[in-house]
Parts: structure tokens; sequence; C-alpha cells
């Protein structure tokens, strides 16, 4: 597997070294953009500077942890090209990838325990879209809506 991004705000501190920990274990190199141990930071730059850098083709997956999960994936589906998925069960996990082709993966230390995020984390790994799935067409006219706004100065970026 190719180097992730992760990032995290300190209200997720525990999960993300929990996480890296993970990683680890499972021989998955990682670059950390997220808050380091007391440091107060807004989710916001965090989520950003993760997602531009998949944008950007520097990553292929990232993941993002704040208390739920929600702001961080608000944040990264703001930046163009990127879709990222709140994921609390391996199901959605398994879908967000296979179904949206979802390059960022988000959770919440709030809503999730470790063991959780463990597994969630396997899915979403494994988990591979197919280009010829029923679902193509789907994630197609999400990046054509995307690229239409874009030209028409409706998204930065």
């Amino acid at each position: 597997m190719e180097k992730i991004a992760i990032g995290c705000d300190e209200a997720a501190y525990r999960l993300k070294v929990e996480i890296m920990k993970y990683l680890d274990g499972k021989g998955i190199a990682y670059d950390d953009f997220g808050a380091a141990e007391g440091e107060t930071v807004l989710y916001p730059d965090v989520a950003f500077k993760v997602t531009e850098a998949v944008a950007a083709g520097r990553y292929k997956r990232a993941v993002l942890v704040c208390g739920t999960g929600i702001g961080m994936c608000i944040c990264a589906n703001k930046v163009p090209g990127v879709r990222a998925a709140v994921c609390h069960d391996p199901f959605s996990a398994e879908r967000a990838r296979k179904s949206n082709n979802a390059q960022i993966l988000c959770m919440g230390e709030r809503v999730i325990g470790v063991e959780l995020a463990k597994m969630i984390l396997d899915v979403w790994f494994a988990a591979e879209f197919d280009e010829k799935s029923r679902s193509m067409p789907k994630v197609a006219r999400i990046d054509e809506k995307e690229r239409e706004w874009k030209e028409r100065g409706r998204v930065s970026g």
C-alpha cells in the first residue's frame, strides 16, 4: 500500500495515535498532518492541508479524525476532486470505496472505539472502486458536475 496522509484535531488526538500504531503494525507508511499532543488546532486547517495533498496527487488515500468525523468530512468535500466519507461501521467503509471511490475516510473519536476503527480501516484499505460497476456513472456524474461548477466559477480550486 502506498503512503497515506493522516490528520486530526485535538478532539481525536488519542484515536490518531492508536491508528498510527495500527498502521505501523501493518507496515502502512503515513505522514502525520494532525495535532500534536496538547496542541489546539482548527480542524478545517488540518482537513484542508490533508485534502489538498490528496487532490494534488501526493496521496491516493487519507484518514481524517475529529470528535465526530463530520467537520473533517465537510471540509474535505469542499476541495475539488476529492470525495470523503464519514464511516463508523465496516459496511459504510466498504461502500465508500467500492460505490463512491472515496479517497478520504473520516471517523470520530467520540463516536467509535479503537477496535472498531481498526476494523473499519481494514475494510476501507481492502476495498477498491470498480470502474465497471453500476456506480461508475454516478461517480462520473459527480465529477462532471464538479468540473462544470469549476468552469463557471462556482467552485474554487
